[in-house]
C-alpha cells in the first residue's frame, strides 16, 4: 500500500481527499484559534475591547497579505518547476521567496507602527477605543515577519508534499495561542495586552518552526539553499499570487468598510456582531479554502508536466467536492447560529439578538463562496494570476463593496447583511464565464 501521496499520482476522490484534508484541517485550526482569541476577549475583557480588536484587525491583516501572495503564487511556480523536473531551480526560487517575505515583513512592521493610530480614527474609533486599537496593534506588529512566513509556509509545505507537517505546525501555533490566552487574560488578568501577546507569540511559532525545518536537511521536495535574487521569478510568483493578494487586500478593505457602515448605522454593537460573524465564517469556510489551497499544487504540477487528462480529472472531481462542502457548510451555519452567538455575546441580550439574526442571513452566501474561491485558486495554480485576480478583485472589491454601500440605502441595516449574498451571486457569474472562456487554452474541460 502506498502511504505517501505524490503530486504525480492519479487522483480518485479518496486520494484527493487524503491529500487535501490536512490543508482543510489546517485552515480550520487556524480559524479556531482566532475564534478562541475572540471568545476570551469578548467574555473576559468586554465588548468595547472586542469591538476594538475587530475594528483594527483588518488593517493588521492587510499588512500580512504579502505572505498569502508569495505563498500561493510562489507555490504555483515552484510546483510547476518541480513538474518540469528542475528541483535545483525550485529550491532557489523557494529560498528567495522566504527571504523576500521576511524583508517585506520588517518594512511593513515599521509602516504599521507609524500609521496605526490614524487608521483607528479613520475607521471610526473614538475615545478609549482608539487607545485599545493602538495597544493591540503595536504588540502584534513585531511578529509580522513571522506571520507572513506562516502564511507562506501553509502553501509551500503542501507543495513540498508535507501537508501533515503544515497541519502539525498550525495545531502547535493554535494551542500556543489558546493556552496563552487563558494564562495571560484569565489567570494574570492582563486584558487586551495579554490577548495581543498570545496572538503575537502564536504567529512567531507558526513562522519559525517551518523555517527551521526547511533550513535543516529533510526528505521533502524543498529545502532552503543560499538565496540568489532572480527578479523574474519574484515577479512571476507575485503575479501568480495576484489574486490572493487582491482578495486579501479587498477582504481587509471590505471588512473596514463594513465596520465603518456599522458604526454609522448601529454603533459598536454592530462592529461586535460583525466580528462574531467573521470569526465563525473563518471556521465554516475553512473547508473550501483549505481544499482550494490543498489541490492547487496538484493542478500546477499536472499543468507543468502537460498531463491534461489528469488535470481534467482533478477539475471535475473538485467541482463535485466543493459543491458538497458548500451545502454542508450552509446547513451547519444555520444550525449553529444560535449557540455560537450565545457563546460569544450571550451576556448582552440585545447584542445576541442582533448577532444571531445577522449571521443567519450572512451564512446563506457560503455555498456560492466555495465555488468562487476554488475558481480563483484554480487559475492561480495554472500560473495565470491575472484571471485569478479578476475573480478575486471582482468578487470583493467591486461586487461586495458596491453592495455594502448601496443596499443599506435601500433596505436599511439588513442591507448590510444581505450585501455578501448579492456579491457572491455576481461573482459566481464572473467565475463561470471565465472558466468557460479558458477551458480549451488550459485543457481542463474538453
Amino acid at each position: 500500500m502506498q502511504h505517501t501521496i505524490q503530486l504525480s499520482d492519479h487522483f480518485n476522490y479518496g486520494r484527493l481527499l487524503r491529500f487535501t484534508v490536512p490543508a482543510m484541517v489546517m485552515m480550520i485550526f487556524t480559524s479556531i484559534y482566532s475564534v478562541v482569541d475572540g471568545i476570551f476577549v469578548s467574555n473576559f475583557v468586554g465588548k468595547t475591547a472586542f469591538a476594538a480588536v475587530n475594528l483594527i484587525f483588518p488593517f493588521l491583516m492587510l499588512l500580512g497579505v504579502v505572505g498569502s501572495m508569495l505563498g500561493t503564487g510562489g507555490s504555483a511556480l515552484v510546483a510547476k518547476t518541480l513538474g518540469q523536473r528542475d528541483r535545483e531551480l525550485a529550491n532557489r526560487i523557494f529560498s528567495m521567496l522566504v527571504v523576500a517575505g521576511v524583508v517585506v515583513g520588517v518594512v511593513f512592521c515599521i509602516i504599521g507602527f507609524w500609521l496605526i493610530e490614524d487608521i483607528a480614527v479613520l475607521l471610526g474609533a473614538r475615545g478609549d477605543m482608539v487607545q485599545l486599537c493602538v495597544t493591540y496593534g503595536r504588540i502584534i506588529l513585531p511578529a509580522l515577519p513571522c506571520f507572513i512566513l506562516q502564511y507562506m509556509f501553509q502553501s509551500l509545505l503542501i507543495t513540498a508534499e508535507r501537508p501533515t507537517l503544515g497541519l502539525a505546525v498550525t495545531v502547535i501555533a493554535g494551542l500556543t495561542n489558546i493556552v496563552l490566552d487563558f494564562l495571560l487574560i484569565v489567570v494574570f488578568d492582563l486584558g487586551l495586552v495579554g490577548a495581543a501577546c498570545a496572538t503575537a507569540l502564536a504567529q512567531t511559532v507558526g513562522g519559525l518552526v517551518p523555517l527551521v525545518y526547511f533550513a535543516l536537511p529533510n526528505t521533502s521536495l524543498l529545502r532552503l539553499v543560499k538565496p540568489v535574487y532572480e527578479g523574474r521569478f519574484l515577479v512571476q510568483a507575485a503575479t501568480n499570487g495576484l489574486s490572493e493578494f487582491l482578495s486579501s487586500v479587498s477582504m481587509s478593505v471590505v471588512s473596514m468598510l463594513y465596520n465603518w457602515q456599522l458604526m454609522r448605522y448601529i454603533g459598536e454593537d454592530g462592529v461586535a456582531a460583525y466580528g462574531v460573524i467573521m470569526y465563525v465564517a473563518f471556521i465554516l469556510m475553512a473547508m473550501a479554502f483549505g481544499y482550494s489551497m490543498g489541490v492547487s499544487p496538484i493542478v500546477s504540477y499536472n499543468y507543468g508536466s502537460g498531463n491534461h487528462a489528469e488535470l481534467q480529472n482533478v477539475f471535475r472531481r473538485s467541482l463535485v467536492l466543493v459543491a458538497i462542502m458548500g451545502a454542508v457548510t450552509v446547513v451547519l451555519a444555520e444550525c449553529l447560529a444560535t449557540p455560537l452567538s450565545q457563546l460569544f455575546v450571550g451576556y448582552d441580550e440585545g447584542l445576541f439578538a442582533l448577532t444571531r439574526k445577522a449571521f443567519m442571513i450572512y451564512c446563506l452566501s457560503f455555498f456560492l463562496a466555495g465555488f468562487n474561491m476554488f475558481a480563483s485558486a484554480f487559475f492561480t495554480a495554472l500560473n495565470n494570476g491575472i484571471v485569478s485576480g479578476v475573480i478575486a478583485f471582482g468578487r470583493t472589491m467591486v461586487c461586495e463593496t458596491t453592495a455594502v454601500l448601496v443596499l443599506p440605502l435601500l433596505f436599511g441595516m439588513d442591507g448590510i447583511w444581505f450585501a455578501i449574498i448579492v456579491a457572491e451571486v455576481l461573482a459566481l457569474m464572473l467565475s463561470a464565464s471565465l472558466l468557460l472562456r479558458y477551458r480549451r487554452l488550459y485543457h481542463y474541460w474538453e
